[in-house]
């Protein structure tokens, strides 16, 4: 993962940010918007890409795009850094491998076995109806 690059592919946007701050919030973009494209980046390799699609699967959306919003203080600039600092901890997971499915598979023994079981339970519990005589 190349930082530095990847921090000159950001975009940002900015608007009105809304809760406590009363005039202030009412006249001033504090809230920020950090875009960043993954597929189109230079500053990671594929395998960094393919990991990070896996690990935030929930947080790209259809073009590829990751988007972090921060309004929480009653800064740009505060709310700028904290958002850097959410994507470089998002973007720090392409470092972590995708992790492997464990199947679990049934034995033929073992399926034998179940439908034994099965069987037996269903005798016991057709024997408890109504007796005929």
């Amino acid at each position: 993962m190349d930082w530095p690059l990847i921090q000159q592919e950001l975009t940002f946007r900015t608007s009105r940010s809304s809760g406590a701050g009363g005039q202030h919030v009412n006249k001033t973009e504090t809230r920020v918007e950090l875009v960043f494209n993954l597929d189109e980046s230079q500053g990671l390799n594929h395998r960094e890409k393919k990991n990070l699609r896996h690990h935030l699967k929930r947080k790209i959306d259809a073009n590829g795009i990751i988007s972090v919003v921060d309004q929480s203080g009653r800064s740009q600039h505060g709310n700028k850094v904290k958002a850097l600092k959410r994507l470089k901890e998002m973007l720090s997971l392409s470092g972590r491998p995708i992790p492997k499915k464990h199947v679990g598979k049934s034995f033929v023994a073992n399926r034998g076995k179940r439908l034994e079981r099965k069987k037996r339970r269903s005798e016991i519990k057709a024997g408890r109806g109504k007796i005929r005589w």
